[in-house]
């Protein structure tokens, strides 16, 4: 028995002209085969969209429900930037605090129920100047072989640099310096 090859209807779920535009499209298509593309709606896609008779309700979601949404956690239109707020003094004894190297005391064999005090030393305040000066006196912060941070710029900086001078008469007075 040989293998018939079948082939898909191309006409068959699709609407086909009737009467005068029937007869027009026959005396002027190329191909008479080929369908028209336009879907029958009632076969191409069943159930109809928009025909059934159930109606959508959304899902309850935690978004949904008014006690825990409230309305000034979903306006971002007064969702400000906080301010944050670093006083000289909470600055000088930050600075003190980190410039010096502090040694972790070794955890105890402490017992059940007991509790090992890890020992603070209080701080005085002192201005932002006063511990500026005493952090460079214990060791110095900048040297040579240290630089401060620049500001990073997207822009090379230029250096002067003597450019070969214009051509002119080697005996005459030229006083123009070039620089590249």
């Amino acid at each position: 028995m040989a293998a018939t090859k079948k082939a898909a209807e191309s006409t068959l779920y699709h609407v086909h002209p009737k009467g005068f535009w029937k007869k027009f499209r026959d005396a002027v298509v190329i191909n008479p085969e080929i369908s028209s593309g336009i879907p029958l709606a009632g076969i191409y896609r069943w159930p109809q969209p928009g025909s059934r008779p159930e109606k959508y309700a959304s899902p309850a979601t935690k978004a949904s429900d008014p006690a825990q949404n409230p309305y000034w956690k979903r306006d971002v239109r007064r969702a400000y930037p906080q301010l944050s707020v670093v006083t000289q003094p909470d600055l000088s004894s930050l600075l003190i605090q980190h410039s010096e190297a502090q040694a972790i005391p070794a955890p105890s064999e402490a017992k059940e129920g007991e509790k090992s005090d890890v020992p603070t030393k209080t701080q005085e305040t002192m201005d932002l100047t006063g511990a500026i000066a005493a952090i460079t006196s214990v060791h110095k912060v900048y040297d040579q072989s240290k630089l401060p941070p620049k500001v990073p710029s997207p822009f090379k900086k230029w250096r002067a640099e003597l450019a070969p001078d214009a051509p002119h008469d080697h005996n005459a007075y030229f006083p123009m310096l070039l620089y590249k």
